[in-house]
């Protein structure tokens, strides 16, 4: 049993379970009925999205330095208390089902899941194994 992290949108794999949208806003010109079927996601979480503010904040991100202060406020914005139950609660599930959270960014090293992927192994969290997109 365990976590996928994946890219929203990107075809399923073969056991991947329940499929969790961590994303602000639900996928543009996709009607509702059809966000699991074209391999969006089952349900949506969007409170382990960032903020608006810090979505922009990644978006701009250039320099190390500035994803590295995105990285710590979504730290922080993941710290608040209903958020971490979220995440050890997900963590815990790991343990006995296999399921996956994402976003739709193509490159995971610059997305808010790489973090969230680091978040859910400090919980300890049985993450499946892959390679960054």
């Amino acid at each position: 049993m365990a976590i996928s992290i994946v890219q929203l949108g990107s075809p399923r794999s073969k056991d991947e379970g329940l499929r969790i949208g961590t994303v602000r806003r639900p996928p543009r010109g996709v009607a509702k009925e059809e966000f699991a079927s074209r391999d969006y996601y089952d349900v949506w979480l969007p409170m382990l999205a960032p903020s608006r503010e810090l979505v922009a904040m990644a978006k701009a991100a250039q320099t190390e330095a500035e994803w590295q202060a995105f990285s710590r406020a979504y730290r922080k914005e993941m710290n608040a208390p209903d958020t971490s139950r979220v995440l050890d609660t997900l963590a815990a599930l790991s343990h006995t089902a296999n399921f996956a959270v994402g976003c739709y960014c193509e490159n995971e090293s610059r997305c808010h899941r790489s973090l969230l992927r680091g978040l859910l192994a400090e919980r300890g969290a049985q993450l499946g194994a892959q390679a960054l997109a």
